[in-house]
């Protein structure tokens, strides 16, 4: 895409309304007090972005990055699906609520972390990123400030040698709770005690720091034992008003504000009356189930992670939820079977990878014909796919809801209904 010139009006938060779609109030809340305020102009003062690659929009304004996405979306779903007005968000800043930090000592023995430049392992330093919330920046430059204090040795990926390997900062954007997860290749860490200390007395806000063990060689960033060195071991948070833990490794969206949009969305479209047994495939940690527990006679929610399901059985308790169950499976197979058993769902959601969902998958979920199918969509390209070989079975999509998560990078979340 081509650099475009911003010019003041576009600046103008006034200018934005046909967007903003009523969400001022959203805005006060991800617009913390303890946080600086910025606009699109100091947004172009980033000095790494050529670098990081992580916000292809950063040359245009955010109307701009708006109508780009969402004629995206129109190009993508034409013939399938009408694509209504793209949602945005009214502050479009300091919203990823998980913030991953790789770390690197250089030549000169000073340590580094950021996040890897494209293509590359090599760290790109980072101090401040105006889409990461800065609680979590300014925790992450701590530790790195602490590290030779303590003698924490810096991970090498080429020698194999060193302990920190990367420092994962998740924040309840409701709660204000705060996670913390070391990534090591060791258990054993020098003066643990005393680091957590150190840590929790310049940043008294952290309510729980892990240690999570990574010892192969590989580009997995979080390996499959955690340590708990204070407080819980995990985080709540509360979405579309229930209350749920998230661990270090269980999948939550990264932008409240927009998550909450877009699962309102999800739950409207799906038409729930109160008598319909719904299937939640891909089902994380509960989001989508326990949110529309309250609508549906049953839920059923299937997801392969283990720690994810524990999460979620616990969030169901913790939320007071007693007519959802959930499996740890795979869902075409959990269908599969549920089908050749003669069960039946009324309405099923599904919320893939960016890879989209599978013809094996899509044909267990029209085995049961479902009345409603909704979907949740992360890459309109996949997306279309998936609607095409839904339309061999039947099914037509109706309106696609665009809503723009990830501001100022090229992705985007799609919501649509489908339906024989």
């Amino acid at each position: 895409m081509k650099n475009q010139k911003i010019n003041k009006k576009d600046r103008n938060p006034e200018n934005q309304k046909p967007y903003l779609r009523g969400q001022k109030a959203a805005a006060k809340m991800n617009q913390k007090d303890a946080e600086p305020q910025t606009d699109e102009a100091d947004f172009l003062k980033c000095p790494v972005y050529r670098k990081c690659g992580g916000c292809e929009f950063r040359s245009v304004t955010y109307e701009e990055q708006l109508r780009v996405k969402e004629n995206r979306v129109r190009k993508e779903l034409e013939g399938l699906a009408r694509t209504e007005k793209i949602v945005g968000m009214s502050y479009p800043y300091f919203y990823r609520n998980k913030v991953n930090a790789a770390f690197q000592r250089k030549r000169d023995g000073s340590i580094v972390s950021g996040v890897y430049e494209a293509g590359t392992h090599h760290v790109v330093p980072v101090e401040r990123c105006l889409i990461e919330d800065q609680r979590a920046d300014r925790i992450i430059g701590t530790i790195r400030r602490l590290a030779p204090s303590f003698r924490i040795t810096i991970y090498n990926e080429n020698s194999g040698y060193g302990l920190l390997r990367h420092v994962m900062v998740r924040v309840g954007h409701k709660t204000g709770q705060i996670l913390v997860t070391l990534v090591v290749t060791s258990p054993i860490f020098p003066s643990k005690n005393n680091f957590v200390k150190a840590l929790r007395k310049e940043h008294p806000e952290i309510t729980s720091i892990v240690l999570n063990l990574n010892e192969k060689n590989t580009s997995m960033v979080l390996g499959e034992r955690n340590i708990v060195l204070y407080g819980k071991g995990y985080i709540e948070d509360i979405l579309c008003g229930k209350k749920f833990r998230i661990s270090p490794s269980s999948f939550y969206q990264i932008n409240s504000i927009q998550t909450e949009v877009l699962y309102r969305k999800a739950i409207e479209l799906a038409a729930l009356t109160g008598r319909e047994k719904v299937f939640d495939a891909y089902s994380g940690i509960g989001t989508i189930g326990i949110a529309a527990s309250g609508s549906a006679s049953e839920v059923t929610c299937v997801e392969l992670n283990a720690d994810a399901v524990r999460d979620a059985r616990y969030n169901a308790r913790m939320n007071g939820v007693r007519n959802i169950r959930f499996y740890q499976d795979d869902a075409g197979r959990f269908l599969e079977r549920m089908a050749a058993a003669g069960e039946k769902v009324d309405v099923l959601f599904m919320d893939p990878p960016r890879s989209g969902s599978t013809e094996t998958f899509i044909d267990a979920v029209s085995s049961m014909k479902p009345e409603r199918i909704v979907y949740i969509s992360c890459n309109p390209e996949t997306l279309a796919r998936d609607l095409r070989y839904f339309r061999k079975h039947g099914y037509r999509a109706g309106e696609a809801y665009p809503v723009d998560m990830f501001a100022w990078s090229g992705s985007i979340e799609t919501v649509v209904a489908l339906q024989q």
